[in-house]
């Protein structure tokens, strides 16, 4: 898929939702795309989505902090424009995004950011309105204990595994992976899915019982 039909996908899967890319994909025998219920959004308002870039890392014992900060600034230099950065960091006490990094990928084109550890710097990164999905919120941060180790090859997040060309959609309700392959049909689906659920509500307040409207349009 050349970047510019992978952003033209990833402006039409954002006007999605995660509950219907799911039901595309359990429909297509597809139930294990599921994020943790743990990793969540710090703004609920904001729908993040797009090909994954995936970053792995872990905690690190005599590191120093010049170390782990030039490894740092080097992943945020390699992130892609047009990207959903997704990290695995192996900790759950360690902010893996802050006020600073948040401004650069923003700066730099990328959609997003969703990983399984924290994040700080909250109140900053809702105004500047980039997307962070995490498990939760500490200040402590990076600074000579954690560094990455792997770029652009499969992660696991909770028993999810998530692999470069793969795409992602997260919402208030969570995440979903699409597997690359299958990215394409799955958000044609979901919008022809989206289309009919409207005729379904449109009929149903116009006085259809529900059991009826799913009967006439074979969705609910």
């Amino acid at each position: 898929m050349s970047p510019v039909d992978a952003d033209a996908l990833a402006e039409r899967l954002a006007r999605c939702y995660s509950g219907a890319v799911f039901d595309a994909l359990r429909e297509r025998g597809i139930t294990d795309g599921i994020l943790p219920p743990a990793i969540r959004p710090l703004d609920p308002a904001r729908t993040l989505a797009g090909p994954v870039f995936t970053m792995e890392g872990s905690r690190k014992s005599g590191l120093s902090d010049d170390e782990s900060l030039l490894a740092w600034t080097g992943f945020l230099s390699r992130a892609p424009a047009g990207s959903v950065v997704v990290c695995r960091g192996n900790v759950d006490d360690l902010a893996l995004m802050g006020e600073l990094s948040a401004e650069t990928l923003h700066h730099r084109g990328v959609r997003g950011y969703v990983t399984d550890g924290a994040c700080r710097d909250a109140d900053f990164i809702l105004r500047l309105g980039f997307p962070v999905f995490c498990d939760g919120l500490t200040p402590r941060d990076i600074v000579g204990v954690w560094s990455p180790d792997a770029y652009d090859e499969p992660v696991v997040l909770g028993d999810t595994r998530v692999a470069p060309g793969d795409f992602l959609i997260a919402d208030r309700d969570g995440g979903v992976v699409i597997p690359g392959a299958n990215a394409a049909e799955v958000v044609a689906e979901v919008e022809a899915v989206m289309a009919t659920e409207n005729r379904v509500r449109t009929a149903i307040l116009d006085g259809v019982s529900p059991e009826d409207a799913y009967r006439r349009y074979g969705r609910f």
